[in-house]
């Protein structure tokens, strides 16, 4: 190299300069290279002079200024990675909104993770254990979806249509997705004493039950408790469904029974996006009722599942005292009053709910509830209203008025 230098009549500082501390670097370079062979030389001559430069970096700092830089680069190096994650996020919220909007359909929870608790098919609060990616990210972008069509005779799809008129599931249906549901639905006879379901079995199929009972039961250990009964209009299975639960719990016919089985596919894409969208519009609102404050995000998605609207026009009876209590109402927009033996006792605007203290003492209905302008209510079947609300904490809320 000296001998080159002679020649192109480099001035003594460079040479200095080149001999002292080019030579060195370039020769190890050289000599790495060639040790490795890289295919692509030049990445990895650059990656080679980034390490040794920041090698060399750190050899100047003392052993305190050394830690600190590194524990400094492992926090951003951490910031990176939950940016990325947020970025890649977000970016499957936006593809997934564009796709879908040409059919201005809206998605839902499930930009949000299930809570850390569910219940199980029968009502069961249970912790959770894992949720596939299945309930999250691309799986849950818009697609194409054409539902099975199984053959059935009109008789059929009349007392299918009949049950799902009675699955708080299915109430939230519009006409043209409840007929695609029910061609989609196969009938299935269980004899008395056939499990239809196991806990822990993986799960494709929800159940809507026609005629008949069916036993629940949760074996822990080597006991095995009946923890609930599924009777006509009932449905279960659908938890296995949306999270990727292994069953929850075991089913058994306690007779001979007729039931319709739904499959995943068909529900994520009809009855799910249905659900979703009415959860969105009233899960807020339920948040603020003071009855519903103690309940989760999951508990209120149920019960807005459950919701039924009726709009009442001006001096209309909603209920009169005396009527047997099979309803409980929450009045969504509108006012209303409650009157006892002709007297006015009290007056309910938006927020405000009535109706559950017949439910919860099975007794008549304790007052005339009429509506005042025009009353937009949402209503809860007593069926329900036992199934979803916490009865306890009802009943110490009805002793305040015996």
């Amino acid at each position: 190299m000296e001998n080159n230098l002679d020649a192109v009549k480099v001035s003594d500082e460079k040479k200095k300069y080149i001999i002292d501390l080019l030579n060195p670097t370039l020769e190890e370079l050289v000599a790495d290279c060639i040790k490795h062979t890289p295919k692509d030389p030049c990445a990895y001559m650059l990656e080679w002079l980034e390490n040794k430069r920041a090698t060399e970096s750190d050899s100047s700092l003392t052993p305190e200024e050394r830690a600190a830089l590194t524990a400094e680069n492992s926090k951003l190096e951490m910031d990176m990675k939950k940016v990325k994650s947020e970025m890649t996020e977000t970016a499957k919220l936006v593809d997934r909104d564009d796709g879908k909007a040409d059919t201005d359909e809206e998605d839902d929870e499930n930009d949000e993770p299930p809570p850390d608790f569910y219940k199980n098919e029968q009502g069961m609060s249970k912790a959770r254990t894992s949720v596939s990616a299945e309930a999250y990210g691309e799986w849950n972008t818009k697609k194409s979806f054409v539902a099975p069509v199984i053959p059935k005779t009109d008789e059929q799809k009349d007392r299918l249509r009949i049950v799902l008129s009675k699955s708080f599931l299915f109430s939230s249906l519009e006409d043209n997705d409840v007929t695609v549901v029910i061609g989609a639905m196969s009938e299935v006879n269980a004899p008395e004493g056939e499990i239809v379901i196991n806990q822990g079995d993986e799960g494709d199929f929800l159940f809507v039950v026609e005629t008949g009972k069916f036993d629940c039961s949760i074996k822990t250990g080597d006991t095995e408790k009946i923890v609930g009964s599924c009777e006509a209009g009932a449905s279960f299975g659908e938890l296995a469904l949306l999270y990727q639960q292994p069953r929850a719990a075991t089913v058994k016919a306690c007779q001979a029974c007729v039931l319709w089985k739904l499959d995943r596919e068909t529900f994520n894409h009809i009855v799910k996006e249905s659900s979703q969208k009415k959860r969105q519009r009233y899960d807020s609102f339920l948040a603020k009722v003071p009855l519903l404050g103690n309940m989760d995000a999951y508990e209120r998605s149920q019960l807005a599942d459950a919701l039924k609207i009726e709009v009442f026009g001006d001096g209309l009876v909603i209920f009169k005292q005396g009527d047997v209590g099979n309803k409980f109402y929450i009045l969504e927009d509108g006012n209303a009053v409650a009157t006892k033996e002709g007297q006015e006792v009290m007056k309910y605007s938006s927020g405000d709910y009535f109706g559950e203290l017949a439910l919860i003492r099975n007794q008549p209905r304790a007052a005339t509830i009429t509506a005042k302008g025009e009353a937009r209510l949402l209503s809860v079947d007593s069926r329900s209203f036992t199934r979803l609300l916490n009865v306890n904490d009802l009943m110490a809320r009805a002793a305040k008025y015996t």
